[in-house]
C-alpha cells in the first residue's frame, strides 16, 4: 500500500492480543448479559479483527453463520470509548438478527434501539472521534467532462467506460461524460 492510501503520515499501530482479549471478553459480557435479560441463549458470534477504515465495527451475517468485525486500528487510537460504546452497538445488532431470523429489519431500526435500551446505552448510531493515523484507503478519481462542467469519476465508472460496458450522463446537461484529455 503506497503512502498515497494513508489518511495521515502519522499511523498508529492496531491493538495487539492482550486488548483483543478484552474486547472479545467484553463481547461475551454483553452477549451473556443479552441473553439473561432477554431468556434466550445466545453463543459468541465469530469475533474478528480485520475492519479497517471509518468504521469501528460492524455485524456480518453470511449464510448461516455471523460475526462481528472491529478495526483494531481504531480501537487502538480511542480503546476505551469503543469498548464503552461499539461492543453493546454490535452486540445489539448480533441479538436483534437472533430474535429475529429472516426478517429484514432496519439496521438501527426500533428493534435495535430496544436492546440498545435494555443494555443502558445510549442509541447511537455514528461516533464523532477523531481518526488522524487510522489507515483509510482512498479511491482515486478520473477527470471527465461534459457540456457543462468537470466530473471525478470512480475507478469502476472509469473501467466499465473506457471499455464500453457503461455510459454515465450529467445529471445537469444530460451530456454525455467524456474523458479529460
Amino acid at each position: 500500500m503506497s503512502s498515497d492510501d494513508k489518511s495521515s503520515s502519522v499511523s498508529i499501530e492496531p491493538i495487539g492480543g492482550a486488548q483483543r482479549a478484552q474486547v472479545i471478553a467484553a463481547t461475551q459480557a454483553w452477549v451473556d448479559r443479552a441473553a439473561a435479560l432477554l431468556a434466550q441463549p445466545l453463543e459468541l458470534p465469530t469475533v474478528l479483527f480485520d475492519l479497517s477504515g471509518g468504521s469501528a465495527g460492524m455485524f456480518r451475517v453470511h449464510g448461516a453463520s455471523c460475526s462481528i468485525r472491529y478495526n483494531p486500528w481504531i480501537f487502538a487510537r480511542h480503546f476505551d470509548e469503543n469498548l464503552e460504546h461499539t461492543v453493546p452497538h454490535e452486540v445489539a445488532h448480533y441479538v436483534v438478527h437472533m430474535r429475529y431470523p429472516r426478517r429484514r429489519l432496519k439496521p438501527h431500526g426500533p428493534q435495535w434501539q430496544q436492546v440498545m435500551q435494555l443494555f443502558g446505552r445510549p442509541p447511537r448510531v455514528t461516533f464523532d472521534l477523531a481518526l488522524d493515523g487510522v489507515p483509510m484507503r482512498r479511491q482515486r478519481r478520473h477527470p471527465y467532462h461534459c457540456g457543462c462542467r468537470e466530473h471525478a469519476v470512480s475507478t469502476v465508472r472509469h473501467n466499465r467506460m473506457r471499455d464500453g460496458r457503461a455510459r454515465y450522463l450529467c445529471r445537469y446537461c444530460s451530456g454525455v461524460l467524456r474523458p479529460a484529455d
